[in-house]
């Protein structure tokens, strides 16, 4: 039985939330996950498993991948796993990461569509990453920073120690803490109705638990700075734009404020780790990557007409040559993506032309402006044009994830066999070393319903069901495969057939399991 089903669209904001509270106050689930689980009873007071709190976290994520807030934007997704991929590189270097954690946990960074400053770990090595941050941020060591902090949430077994610690509490006095602070986030009025009596002693007995997990996850975070490439002063900058985001009255803009209270005593004591290691409060200047990077952001967390028109009217402003590098090209980054939102195709062509050569000399910058201006002449329905701007297929320098989809797209859009062909094949590769790749199954099955291979391009529609955890969904498309398939026919490959019936009863096997959790 389900503990609480919110109506979407704000399924998502509480689930979302409520997996960054279950630090903050120690909830065991969020509120969508049913208390009728394997995973130990809340009242049982015993240790979660490694695999049991990887179980957790698949339970969560498979919500949040339906729901139209998260997106897998490649651009974006690169950039924010790759600062996480040194976080952990740095983690494993100093032992902070058991081989079991390690080998078990996701380490899967999940984008969040919303405008809100927010992150948050999950159960089973997820991390939540709104565009809000990102666009707030203005180095990637600030960004690293709030990565950092989450990482160590993770590492450290928060959330499995906080569910041990909730063993007195019962499910459902858990779902209406989880409620309380979720709606504290939105409405005050809101809390005084869900949040009563002894269960409003019980959040706040949870919250100074946490205040030591956040002092904990502040001091193991810092050490991953260094040793990961980051500059740690990046902490406390950070902090300062906490800071200052919380004497300003947060109008809810920053719920990270919320679910990781700002004290005094963090601050200093990062501020006093600064000066013992002999560091200056001095923080590299933003690169031109991570400001083009933060515009996109910002950009598409707030995909309203007005918005939009602002960003594009920007570079026309007094002053605007004599600005930064890196804030001239954010300005024309965010002017050449606005505008392709708002299908002025040729304003969005003129602003890459002009980013590009405003960062001609910086490699990661021009490749952002590259691909930038492939994702343009793919909205504007010009898939040539596209495929100028992106590096041919089977060059000695491994694909990226960016340009392998755009590069599938439009070669998908020119509708030619022999281009199709080529996709399955990249794509083929691509999968067989990144079978969570959702978004690349899904251009597989596109490319091999091009060659008019339906069987396969069934499997791969179901294969990127299971990459996002969705097992009923992909035993439905595996049985109209096997359907199909036994019709028969000359079309019909029966080698294919055979893996489809084989991938059938495991990912049945699976939903089997996946209902007992529920």
């Amino acid at each position: 039985m389900r503990i609480f089903k919110p109506n979407r669209p704000l399924a998502f904001i509480h689930k979302a939330l409520a997996a960054s509270l279950i630090v903050a106050i120690g909830a065991a689930l969020p509120i969508s996950v049913p208390a009728q689980t394997r995973l130990p009873a809340l009242g049982e007071g015993g240790d979660i498993t490694v695999a049991e709190e990887r179980q957790l976290g698949d339970m969560i994520v498979r919500d949040i991948y339906r729901d139209p807030s998260y997106i897998d934007d490649p651009t974006l997704a690169e950039y924010v796993q790759g600062i996480w991929d040194e976080l952990l590189a740095a983690a494993r270097k100093l032992g902070e990461l058991t081989p079991e954690i390690d080998e078990r946990f996701a380490w899967e960074v999940l984008l969040i569509r919303d405008r809100t400053v927010n992150a948050f770990a999950l159960p089973g090595g997820y991390m939540g990453v709104q565009f809000g941050l990102i666009g707030v941020v203005t180095s990637r060591d600030e960004l690293a920073s709030v990565m950092a902090h989450e990482t160590s949430h993770i590492t450290q077994r928060h959330i499995s120690r906080l569910i041990t610690q909730q063993g007195q509490q019962t499910p459902l006095v858990i779902a209406a803490m989880v409620l309380g602070a979720l709606a504290a986030s939105r409405s005050p009025d809101a809390t005084q109705a869900l949040v009563l009596g002894g269960q409003a002693l019980a959040v706040q007995n949870q919250l100074n638990f946490s205040r030591d997990m956040e002092r904990e996850a502040d001091r193991m975070g810092y050490t991953l700075m260094q040793p990961a490439g980051f500059a740690p002063q990046g902490f406390v900058s950070m902090f300062d734009k906490l800071q200052q985001a919380n004497r300003l009255n947060d109008n809810g803009a920053w719920p990270y404020l919320r679910t990781h209270p700002l004290t005094t005593q963090r601050i200093a004591d990062m501020q006093a780790r600064l000066q013992s290691a002999g560091l200056s409060f001095f923080l590299p200047p933003p690169t031109t990557e991570h400001a083009m990077l933060s515009a996109r952001a910002r950009v598409l967390a707030s995909p309203g007409v007005d918005a939009l028109r602002q960003r594009v009217a920007e570079p026309k402003s007094p002053g605007f040559a004599s600005l930064p590098l890196a804030r001239r090209a954010a300005a024309l980054y965010a002017t050449a993506l606005a505008s392709s939102q708002l299908r002025d195709f040729e304003g969005a062509r003129a602003g890459a032309r002009q980013l590009a050569d405003t960062v001609r000399a910086d490699a990661a910058a021009l490749r952002q402006a590259q691909l930038l201006a492939a994702e343009i002449e793919l909205a504007a329905g010009d898939a040539n044009s596209a495929l100028q701007y992106l590096p041919a297929a089977h060059t000695k320098v491994p694909e990226k994830r960016p340009e392998l989809l755009l590069r599938a797209q439009a070669l998908l859009r020119s509708g030619r066999a022999a281009d199709a062909a080529e996709v399955a094949e990249t794509l083929q590769t691509w999968v067989a070393t990144h079978p969570r790749d959702a978004t690349a199954w899904q251009l597989l099955a596109s490319a091999w319903q091009a060659q008019g291979q339906a069987l396969r391009a069934i499997r791969a529609e179901a294969e990127s069901f299971v990459a996002h955890y969705d097992y009923a969904a992909a035993v439905d498309r595996l049985q109209a495969a096997q359907n199909l398939a036994r019709k028969g026919g000359p079309s019909v490959d029966y080698i294919e057939a055979s893996i489809i019936d084989a991938r059938l009863r495991a990912v049945q096997l699976l939903a089997k399991e996946q209902a007992a959790q529920r």
